[in-house]
């Protein structure tokens, strides 16, 4: 079975020589991340095998090993591991810089590293053999003193994200694998090139990989913490219905068009128009805003947030109302409509509600008054309280919380193999972004990985997963995460 350890790790590998440490090391990680002892005496010495060079190597590998930590690299060290101050020096700088600390131990029987160690270019000696072979027993009994967060027998070990790390810590959900996702689609840097053609193009991908619907974001410029202010975004709604055009089944909605946009009811006619021509495939995402710099720089009206909560509230009673049937008319503090006419109306009756955001106190109690789902953010410990807090308040308002759709927003990159998917991160990840850290920031994992992170998310109480894909228009991306969907599709 695969060892799932969290990223980033320090991981040190204990046995004695010709134990098979060093080619384990070279089949799990890149050349980077393994810190060797023989390779540092072959640069300070004449060669691997240069005892003299020794002191100078192990000062050497110190030095790395602390600049690696501080950045908060994964870091295998490739020695021995037999001494103890050594081992509990790198174990406290681990815990010093956050870095969980595992040791790997390779107990190979003596037949076999003799018989390794025999056929070397440069086999150490016999004695020095046996000597290492009879102390490491000793060894390993010292390893439970020296404060790892885990001490595991040599096996396929694989780096991944923390959430993925923790259910293999804790064994599998045992929860039926019922789970639907969605797509969201936030940034459209995709180069040179017709962008209507892409779009429609990711659309039909999507539909065809089994997401159930697709997302935009409602900004009139980038946001920062996806790309730069002057990359292409188009309009939301204007997207939504291009790629309505040239698919059949997925769901369309924007996540989430902040109420301080466009007046409601302009809101109100726009997602009914978008429901009709999709063929009844609209979804109403509503939130109260929070970039006031954009609106600022358009200028758009950004008025407090009492009032944005209650520009929100009045929008959720008055919507349904504008799509239904005849002229009623709706008198609240910020919207008076005297006559809300609607024709054509929508195809869903009404189109669905979700509301964005997570605040405890006002969005999921007006998520638990009118929405049929909401979005949440986090990781699935933070998801399962917000589901808690989300359900305490349909008890309030005496309403069945199985009526609700909790949905999270989240990324991912999927691949195949622990090969494909080292390839895919140094392929993408920004120059000076280390890979953990990048693996972090997307979710990169395999398909099992992501099986089993969203099996996490499912279990905590998200039954839908919207996802985004750093490269959703790159061919095979899309494709690759339909495998995760597949894990999913099961009855």
């Amino acid at each position: 079975m695969e060892l799932k350890l969290p990223a980033p790790s320090l991981i040190v590998l204990v046995g004695p020589s010709a134990s098979g440490k060093s080619t384990w090391a070279a089949r799990h990680f890149a050349d980077s991340e393994i810190v060797s002892s023989d390779r540092l005496r072959a640069m300070v010495g004449a060669g691997e095998d240069d005892q003299v060079a020794g002191t100078a190597a192990f000062d050497l590998l110190n030095r790395i090993v602390s600049a690696r930590l501080e950045r908060r690299l994964t870091t295998v060290i490739d020695t021995l591991g037999y001494e103890r101050d050594s081992r509990r020096q790198w174990v406290a700088e681990a815990h010093g810089f956050g870095v969980p600390a595992h040791a790997v131990v390779f107990d190979t029987t003596a037949e076999v590293a003799e018989e390794r160690n025999s056929v070397r270019a440069r086999p150490i000696p016999k004695t020095a053999l046996r000597r290492q072979l009879t102390r490491m027993k000793t060894v390993v009994g010292e390893l439970d003193e020296d404060g790892f967060d885990g001490i595991h027998r040599e096996r396929p070990v694989a780096v991944v994200t923390p959430a993925v790390a923790a259910v293999g810590a804790r064994g599998e959900s045992q929860v039926e694998p019922r789970h639907t996702f969605g797509l969201m689609v936030s940034r459209f840097n995709w180069g040179d090139g017709d962008l209507g053609e892409r779009l429609r193009a990711v659309g039909r991908r999507a539909e065809a990989a089994g997401f159930r619907d697709l997302w935009v974001m409602d900004h009139f410029r980038q946001i920062p913490v996806v790309g730069r202010a002057w990359e292409d975004i188009p309009e939301a709604y204007t997207a939504l219905s291009h790629v309505a055009a040239s698919t059949s089944t997925i769901r369309l909605g924007v996540m989430v068009t902040s109420v301080t946009h466009r007046h409601p009811v302009v809101l109100g006619k726009m997602l009914a128009s978008l429901d009709v021509l999709s063929g009844g495939r609209a979804v109403c995402g509503l939130g109260v805003g929070w970039d006031e710099e954009e609106h600022a720089g358009y200028g758009i009206e950004f008025p407090p947030v009492r009032e944005r909560y209650r520009l929100l509230e009045e929008t959720l009673q008055m919507l349904p109302l504008l799509w239904g049937k005849g002229t009623p008319a709706y008198h609240g503090e910020l919207i008076d409509a005297p006559s809300l006419v609607c024709y054509p109306r929508p195809v869903q009756d009404p189109i669905p509600i979700l509301i964005g955001g997570s605040g405890e106190r006002k969005t999921l109690r007006l998520v638990a008054e009118y929405a049929d789902a909401c979005n949440l953010f986090g990781d699935p410990d933070r998801i399962r309280h917000k589901v808690d807090v989300l359900e305490s308040h349909c008890v309030a308002v005496e309403r069945d919380p199985s009526e609700i759709e909790v949905t999270h927003l989240t990324s991912a990159l999927a691949a195949p193999d622990r090969h494909s998917l080292r390839d895919r991160i140094e392929a993408m990840r920004e120059r000076n972004t280390p890979s953990d850290s990048y693996m972090r920031r997307v979710n990169a994992g395999t398909i099992d990985d992501l099986e089993t992170l969203f099996s996490r998310y499912r279990d905590a109480g998200a039954a839908h997963s919207v996802v985004s894909l750093p490269d959703v228009a790159a061919p095979g991306s899309i494709e690759a995460f339909g495998d995760v969907i597949a894990r999913f599709d099961s009855p």
